[in-house]
């Protein structure tokens, strides 16, 4: 278990915000073609120690990623959307999520959106958080295990943005996942962890700028 910040950043000339999942990586879009959009997206994953997980595991540094999304509306309340990024430091692997939300708002008053989340990585992501060499079988006493890439989990998640003044507004978030396949029958999954993995968030919204 950890606590980290929540911190999102949104920027519009139109009457409201452009619905943003609470999870979804950090970018906005460049590029919109009907109710399609691309654009850029980075995302880090803080460093795991031996410490972390209880086990005399190799550490995994700071993770900055950075890559692309695409995304499109098929309804007003219906959004799909594909990220990839590139481990720049850390892992130094591949990751990526399908997800799609459904989404009910009354203009920038409320907003709630639910949805799943299938989240993707390449052999040496997979590698760095399941992954245990032989000799790092020697130090920490996990048998050896060499995990290939592919699905890690599948999930939900779900948020609510509610505004309490023209200004201020609280947000919540909470997500669901499951690892699957290579990571769920990891031995640091199966001995030090588990294959479910919740998280929750709380945030306070200011909005600058004109009047709602």
């Amino acid at each position: 278990m950890s606590v980290g910040p929540y911190i999102d950043v949104s920027r519009t000339r139109a009457s409201e915000f452009a619905f943003e999942a609470p999870d979804e990586s950090i970018g906005s879009p460049v590029l919109h073609a009907g109710n399609f959009a691309f654009g850029p997206a980075f995302g880090f994953i803080g460093k795991r120690t031996a410490a972390d997980i209880g086990a005399d595991l190799p550490k995994v540094g700071l993770s900055i990623e950075a890559g692309a999304f695409g995304q499109v509306h098929l309804t007003p309340a219906l959004r799909v959307r594909l990220e990839g990024r590139k481990g720049l430091s850390g892992h130094k692997g591949w990751t990526g999520e399908v997800s799609a939300d459904y989404v009910a708002r009354q203009g920038d008053d409320w907003l709630f959106s639910i949805g799943p989340r299938v989240t993707l990585g390449d052999a040496k992501y997979t590698r760095a958080y399941f992954g245990v060499t032989p000799a790092a079988s020697l130090t920490s006493g996990l048998p050896a295990y060499d995990p290939g890439s592919g699905i890690q989990s599948v999930g939900l998640t779900a948020g609510y943005h509610r505004m309490l003044d023209k200004r201020w507004g609280v947000a919540v978030y909470g997500r669901y996942d499951r690892l699957v396949g290579d990571a769920a029958d990891s031995p640091v999954t199966r001995e030090l962890g588990s294959r479910d993995q919740p998280s929750v968030g709380l945030a306070l919204s200011y909005t600058f700028g004109g009047a709602r």
